[in-house]
């Protein structure tokens, strides 16, 4: 089930970052990438955006069924893909105490909605993906587990330029 794997990568993503110093993860390797706490930013960013709109669609009498979409593509870090401007991380700087508590408040959401939501109505309705197009809402879910993945090499290499 995708909260296990979800769970699983998450732990992967915080061990990358536990035990460095605040000022580390909120350096940049360059002036135009990501700091680490950014990157963990921008995944809970992205993963209580994807939570609220599946919110919405389940609401919506608008939504359609969409065909199943290859996710699995989402880990590869070939294709790069801009961060909707909506779920691009800001400039402050964070502690990572306050960081895994936004990420596990993401997390509670995500996993709110799920429980909440017929089976049936998560197969039946989609929203739009910038890459894959219309994505049932079923396969959300473990899409936040391989974005998190996907992040977590982009999260491994940025603290090894920063070593």
């Amino acid at each position: 089930m995708f909260k296990e794997e979800n769970a699983r990568i998450r732990k992967a993503v915080l061990d990358a970052v536990e035990g460095k110093p605040d000022s580390l993860l909120n350096k940049k390797p360059s002036p135009d990438a990501w700091s680490p706490m950014q990157i963990l930013d921008h995944l809970q960013l992205m993963e209580t955006t994807i939570a609220r709109n599946i919110s919405k669609q389940l609401a919506s009498e608008k939504s359609e069924k969409a065909i199943r979409k290859p996710i699995g593509l989402t880990t590869s870090r070939i294709v790069k893909v801009d961060a909707p401007q909506h779920i691009v991380p800001g400039e402050e700087f964070i502690s990572l105490e306050e960081m895994k508590n936004l990420l596990a408040a993401s997390r509670t959401y995500l996993n709110g909605v799920y429980d909440g939501a017929s089976k049936e109505i998560l197969h039946q309705k989609s929203m739009l993906h910038p890459v894959f197009g219309k994505v049932p809402l079923e396969q959300w879910f473990p899409f936040v587990g391989l974005h998190e993945k996907r992040h977590l090499k982009q999260l491994v290499k940025t603290l090894k330029q920063l070593s």
